[in-house]
């Protein structure tokens, strides 16, 4: 890792500093720059990892999802660490038909981690979508729906492990990117009144 993509050492990653700000804190993004550029560098970071294309993202859609208040900003004291967006309307490519029936559905979208902590053992993923899960039940989402890049092992290990299942075929656009549909219930199963 050049020093660059060193991210500073932090002695109290999940506690308080007692020097100021706490050092991780949430946000709702305002600069769509700043979102833009944390996405786009994660994305390249995770092709290459995985050998497959990079996403097309279009900053006229992040400006859109950040005047709009649905991008989600973990920042840290140095800076931009991880980031999510939480919506009501599907992603583009999401067949619904796949999903199981659900009354309000959310949508965990472009979820992303700085590349500098991706391997700094801080856990940002696991944060982000901690937090969406809080986010998505807080205002009364009854089932967290997301597309995944099958190809992005640790990212499916992650989900897997935070309670997302698949949904439905893993679907290929014939030029290298694929997405793989997920969801996590987010209120337990209503009790069947039949049954003691």
């Amino acid at each position: 890792m050049s020093r660059a993509e060193t991210p500073p050492t932090d002695p109290h990653p999940t506690g308080p500093n007692p020097a100021g700000p706490p050092p991780w804190r949430w946000l709702t993004a305002t600069d769509p720059d700043v979102v833009h550029a944390l996405l786009t560098s994660c994305d390249a970071h995770q092709a290459a990892m995985s050998g497959t294309p990079a996403p097309a993202r279009r900053p006229e859609t992040t400006r859109r999802l950040v005047e709009s208040g649905a991008v989600h900003l973990l920042h840290h004291a140095t800076g931009p660490a991880g980031m999510f967006t939480l919506t009501e309307r599907p992603p583009t490519g999401t067949d619904e038909t796949v999903f199981p029936p659900a009354e309000r559905p959310l949508y965990l979208q472009r979820l992303a981690v700085a590349p500098a902590w991706l391997t700094a053992g801080a856990l940002v993923g696991v944060r982000c979508v901690r937090r969406a899960v809080e986010v998505a039940t807080d205002t009364g989402g009854d089932v967290l729906r997301a597309q995944v890049n099958p190809d992005l092992r640790d990212t499916c290990a992650l989900l897997a492990l935070l309670g997302f299942t698949p949904c439905g075929p893993t679907f290929d656009d014939g030029a290298g990117r694929r997405h793989a549909h997920l969801h996590r219930p987010l209120r337990p199963a209503a009790a069947d009144p039949g049954k003691d």
